[in-house]
This record gives C-alpha cells, sequence and structure tokens, in this order.
C-alpha cells in the first residue's frame, strides 16, 4: 500500500510516499481502508520535529491522524463495528495507531465512530480533530448557554468554523476574528460580529464577554482574557495560559488537550446529520501531492481543511 512517511524531520520536502505493508491490527483496533485523511496543525509539527521533545518518536512514521474510509478488518475485542463499516476517526502514529496518510490504517477501536451518513468521506475526514475540538471547548469546558457572548479567536479556521456553528446554534452571541476572503465565510456561518485582525484590534472593541475560544495563541491569547466579565472563561488550543494573569482578572483559562473518542465523535455524527454543523473545505489533494497540501496550508491563506484523498 502506499502512505506518506518520514524518515526525518524537516519541511514538506521530507516526505516521501512509500510502498509499505499494510499493517497489523491489535485485538482494541480496526483496520480501515482509507478513503480520505485531512491536514491538522500537529500533523506539521509532528513532521517538523517541534514535538520531538515532548513526543520521542522512531522513526520513519506514517504521518497524519484524521481519516473517513471502509473498515476493512476488526480486531477480537472490538464491539461496535463490522467489515463494510464506513467509519472516522483518529489513526495518529503518535498515539498507537499507524497513521493516516496511508491507504489503510490501524486505529483504536476507541478513536472511531460511524460515519455521518449524509456526508462524503472527504467531508467526514475534515471534521475529526476540528469538530471535536470545538465540542470539548463549548460543551465541556465553557458550558454556553443560550444569549451568552463567545469570543472565537481564528473563526475561519478548520476550528473556528465548527465552533462558530456549534456556539449559534446554542443560541450564544459570536464574535470572531478574519481577514480577507475568511470574512465572508465567517459571515455565512452567522457570527454576529467580525473583527478584520490586519487593520483593527479585537482587545479594543469587545467587552464584558463570557467566554474566549482561542485557535491563534501567542500575545493575542493574553489579550482576550482581558475582554472577559468577572468569572469568564478562555479556552486555547494554541497557548500557554498565563495563570497569574488569570487570577488578577477573575477569570479562568484553560489550554486544551483534545480527545478524539467515540463519545465526541457520536456527537459531532448527530449535529452533522442534523446539518447543524456542516465541512468547511478549502482545498483537496491527492496522495501523492500531499508534499504540495502541507506547503499550502502552512504558507498561504486557508479558511476551513485541507483535505487529502487517498482511494
Amino acid at each position: 500500500m502506499k502512505a506518506a512517511r518520514i524518515s526525518e524531520y524537516g519541511g514538506p520536502e521530507v516526505i516521501t510516499i512509500e510502498e509499505i505493508a499494510e499493517p497489523s491490527i491489535e485485538p482494541h483496533q480496526v483496520l480501515v481502508e482509507v478513503r480520505a485523511a485531512s491536514i491538522n496543525p500537529f500533523d506539521g509539527k509532528i513532521r517538523s520535529g517541534a514535538m520531538k521533545d515532548y513526543i520521542p518518536l522512531t522513526l520513519p512514521i506514517t504521518l497524519g491522524g484524521d481519516i473517513a474510509g471502509v473498515v476493512k478488518e476488526v480486531g477480537s475485542d472490538v464491539t461496535g463495528f463490522a467489515v463494510g463499516d464506513e467509519v472516522y476517526g483518529q489513526a495518529n502514529a503518535v498515539s498507537g495507531s499507524s497513521g493516516g496518510f496511508a491507504e489503510v490504517a490501524a486505529a483504536a477501536a476507541a478513536n472511531l465512530s460511524t460515519k455521518p451518513s449524509n456526508v462524503n468521506f472527504e467531508e467526514a475526514a475534515s471534521l475529526v480533530l476540528v469538530g471535536a475540538s470545538a465540542l470539548q471547548a463549548i460543551n465541556e469546558h465553557i458550558k454556553l448557554q443560550p444569549g451568552q457572548k463567545l469570543f472565537v479567536h481564528g473563526g475561519a479556521g478548520g476550528i473556528g468554523t465548527i465552533a462558530i456553528q456549534v456556539a449559534k446554534q446554542i443560541g450564544a452571541h459570536v464574535a470572531t476574528t478574519a481577514t480577507g476572503s475568511g470574512i465572508d465565510v465567517v459571515k455565512a456561518l452567522g457570527v454576529d460580529e467580525v473583527i478584520d485582525y490586519k487593520t483593527e484590534d479585537f482587545s479594543t472593541k469587545l467587552v464584558e464577554y463570557d467566554a474566549v475560544f482561542d485557535t491563534v495563541g501567542g500575545d493575542d491569547f493574553a489579550k482576550s482574557l482581558e475582554i472577559l466579565k468577572k468569572s469568564g472563561i478562555a479556552v486555547t488550543m494554541a497557548a500557554q495560559p498565563d495563570e497569574d494573569k488569570a487570577a488578577e482578572l477573575g477569570v479562568t483559562a484553560i489550554a486544551q488537550m483534545t480527545k478524539t473518542d467515540t463519545e465526541v465523535l457520536d456527537s459531532l455524527r448527530e449535529l452533522v446529520e442534523a446539518q447543524i454543523v456542516t465541512a468547511q473545505i478549502d482545498k483537496t489533494f491527492p496522495l501523492d501531492q500531499i508534499a504540495e497540501a502541507f506547503e499550502t496550508k502552512e504558507n498561504s491563506s486557508v479558511n476551513g481543511k485541507i483535505v487529502i484523498t487517498i482511494s
């Protein structure tokens, strides 16, 4: 089978498409014929070596996490899945699976769910990590309620587009940052206020917000704490919270590590099938052009997700 692998850390040029044997599965795993996968920032960090001190790996490995495909084989301890089922979920090598950018992947059953019936494989693959991240932040950490005010930092990105849809369905007032074509994207999703981050400073325009969901990081997360009302909460996917500043302001700041388990993927599927959440795909590339896909992701403006079609 074909797989996108790295034998050294570096830029997109270190990725090679190799012919390797299909992975075997352990009792808790499912073998999936992968039809589509999607790129997340985490994949680029693994490839570049940015995470090597925290997640030591023995190279070569197959890159990729988010997948959608068809079950080919089921481990002896697995219940709830059968050969021929259409599934979506994660198959990241760093968590013990075989890697998602491949024609076939071994994935833990606990990180898979039945694919939403009303979307294709490309759309399903685009939703996995971003959808789970948005649901975990909004439902588990923020516990967003109707009428509350939420600021989504980076609304046109993969996570941001899903977070906006979930928050608007709950009935929240949503503000977000975007620029260029991303402004039209977030407006189409129903945001109440858009701030062009290239020309405007969100921290001077927003006040007394109940919650912040940050997908950008950097100094902007620290600034976002200042727009919260007392007892407000800020959740970040990309920064290290300043706990001293949060305490001084009387707010809560949390760095989220997303769980992509069956339970959250089941909840995401229900929202997709109810047409509350729709996939936001910017571009698709075949597996043979995955290096170009990473270049596009990392060096140009992308709204939503970049998807890899595999078979």
